[in-house]
């Protein structure tokens, strides 16, 4: 009798090594051999669970010749050649219900740090500076927040809106997806109307540098602007040219353009770009280190949407 094996090239919960022992898995975990090592042996799995660590690109799955499914641990796809591993017959899995709780309060205190300048006093107080008239901040009530994607993230985030007497409005190019956390607008009407622009859409051909320039000048009042989605949705060097106009008022970024594919780190080198420095020095910028979707919590909840979701193929 073969033994079903799956290859885990990232560590994840435990849970998801023991309920796939329980499906009758071998599990061979591999958190260190390089992409051209692991392709070697590729052929043996049935299976491959994977976070970030490097992309799954055609002439890798041509060598998985038995796989039946990939487990993506996170929310998105982006580091795998979809088109090609569903010619294949395999089949994905991401897990964006799994962190969706995370990454809406993340975008939630970051706004709520960024409004009121939470991250520049906590360091002014540590120095001994102690200044209230200047560190006068803003509320949410009676502002608009606009929404550009309203998947699990931007629904999750949408929630966590309620209770602050604003007014909650999205943009999708979904039809059909208003609910009571949000209506659904025109991208027109939403740059017509918003005072903050929250982003949530995934990384695709379509969203690479979606917030661009021409974008941004189409908003008709100064906004705040928070990224939770995508680094390179967010064009740096525009943003940049309109935080110091003041067209964005202020910018909170748990992900940056200059990210590498792994998103366990931003910088292969010493060289920071000139809009990165900016960012780093800017007042009115919050940066996290891609942790919105990192929680203790979301941990368990991701590796156990992967193992329920491989229930099914079966």
């Amino acid at each position: 009798m073969n033994t079903k094996k799956v290859l885990h090239i990232d560590s994840n919960h435990p849970l998801m090594i023991t309920q796939l022992a329980e499906l009758g898995y071998e599990n061979v975990e591999n958190y260190t051999a390089s992409k051209e090592e692991i392709a070697e042996n590729i052929h043996e799995y049935e299976g491959i669970i994977i976070r970030s660590r490097f992309s799954i690109d055609q002439s890798f799955l041509e060598k998985a010749t038995n796989l039946k499914f990939i487990g993506r641990v996170g929310a998105g796809l982006e580091n795998i050649d979809c088109a090609y591993a569903e010619t294949k017959g395999i089949a994905l899995i991401a897990a964006p219900e799994g962190n969706r709780t995370a990454v809406g309060e993340h975008a939630l205190g970051m706004l709520l740090s960024l409004m009121n300048k939470l991250n520049l006093v906590d360091q002014e107080v540590r120095q001994g500076i102690w200044i209230r008239e200047g560190n006068r901040g803003h509320e949410i009530e009676g502002k608009t927040v606009g929404i550009i994607g309203y998947g699990n993230m931007g629904n999750a985030f949408a929630k966590r809106l309620q209770g602050f007497d604003c007014e909650v409005i999205f943009h999708d190019i979904r039809e059909g997806l208003e609910n009571a956390y949000a209506k659904q607008v025109s991208l027109a009407e939403l740059q017509e109307r918003a005072d903050i622009l929250s982003l949530h859409t995934p990384q695709t051909p379509e969203t690479m540098y979606l917030i661009n320039k021409e974008l941004i000048q189409g908003f008709k009042k100064p906004f705040w602007f928070i990224n939770t989605a995508r680094g390179k949705s967010v064009n740096t060097t525009d943003l940049v040219e309109a935080l110091k106009s003041g067209k964005v008022r202020g910018a909170a970024l748990d992900v940056l353009e200059y990210e590498k594919s792994s998103f366990e780190n931003m910088f292969s080198d010493n060289t920071l770009p000139e809009p990165m420095q900016y960012l780093i020095q800017a007042k009115n910028v919050l940066l996290s280190p891609h942790i919105g979707g990192w929680t203790i919590e979301s941990k368990e909840k991701l590796a156990q949407t992967i193992i329920d979701k491989i229930k099914l193929l079966y």
